[in-house]
């Protein structure tokens, strides 16, 4: 009689689709990610590489590396921005 456990669900088990064996920490209310936090962390990690390069360097490779490393997580921040901007109009 599979057929009628399948048919009775609670209301709470209606609305989540989450297992709670899976992933226990969606019973006391946990479940995701903190998407403002980490676009935050990723603003935090712009500016401490761009303060690397104040030093006393003496060749440039590493402010090379440096630059570039932030221009991609700056890209892939405002991508991260604009996607979440547009995403409603699809």
């Amino acid at each position: 009689m599979a057929g009628k456990q399948l048919e009775q669900t609670s209301q709470e088990t209606a609305l989540s689709t989450v297992d709670l064996a899976d992933e226990p920490s969606a019973e006391w209310g946990w479940h995701g990610e903190a998407p403002r936090l980490v676009r935050g962390a990723g603003w935090v990690s712009v500016a401490i590489l761009l303060v690397f390069l104040i030093g006393n360097h003496r060749g440039h490779v590493e402010d090379l590396w440096l630059i570039g490393m932030t221009v991609i997580l700056v890209v892939i921040l405002l991508r991260d921005a604009v996607r979440r901007r547009t995403s409603w109009r699809k």
